[in-house]
């Protein structure tokens, strides 16, 4: 009985043991963190990498031949993409504008009535030609010479560290990439503005 309660009193004394259940409890919280911290790199460096080919490509496309070579244009971000991300969904866009001070702006138009909408008949540039007003004045495509061009890539990936289900984040990481440049002065503008109205 007494050998009992010696044997007890130096089990409770005891601290050893004790480092392991501190790291059985931080242990989680650790490799969470540490696998927050790669998944945010891993992301980071994927938006730098996306940024400098979106840049690299977008300088070709505005030269006079880019037309026919948009699909080895938009190769070389696939390709910088791929090496990183080799399941990424790859997404493309051109709008052309007039100028830079157009790019994403609506059509212009007559706001009759004051109500900041542009309905009831009233007057507005068709600067896209495609016979409806529109909040993006853009013209999809490379556009023409002089033509101040938006490219827009987004990309879409797994996360590549199985972080997300555990905080709460969606299990695919989306970053986008976008630049502006005028195309080369290799011939005249294309863009006829009509004048319609709204319906």
């Amino acid at each position: 009985m007494m050998l009992a309660r010696t044997l007890r009193r130096r089990l409770a004394a005891s601290e050893r043991g004790a480092t392991m259940v501190e790291f059985a409890l931080l242990a989680p919280v650790l490799l969470t963190l540490i696998m927050g911290i790669f998944d945010m790199g891993y992301n980071i460096y994927a938006t730098i990498l996306l940024n400098g080919s979106i840049q690299r490509a977008a300088r070709e496309s505005t030269l006079e031949s880019a037309t026919a070579k948009a699909n080895a244009i938009d190769q070389i971000v696939t390709s910088a993409v791929r090496d990183i991300s080799p399941s990424a969904a790859i997404t493309f866009s051109r709008k052309a504008y007039t100028n830079f001070s157009d790019v994403s702006e609506p059509e212009d138009f007559t706001d009759v009535n004051n109500d900041g909408t542009c309905d009831n008949g009233e007057p507005y540039e068709d600067v896209n030609g495609n016979g409806t007003w529109d909040q993006d004045r853009g013209i999809d495509g490379m556009g023409g010479a002089r033509d101040a061009v938006l490219y827009t890539v987004t990309v879409r990936y797994p996360r590549v560290f199985p972080i997300a289900n555990l905080i709460g984040l969606p299990p695919y990481f989306e970053t986008q990439a976008q630049t502006v440049l005028r195309n080369q002065p290799y011939g005249d503008q294309t863009v006829k503005v009509t004048v319609k109205n709204c319906t």
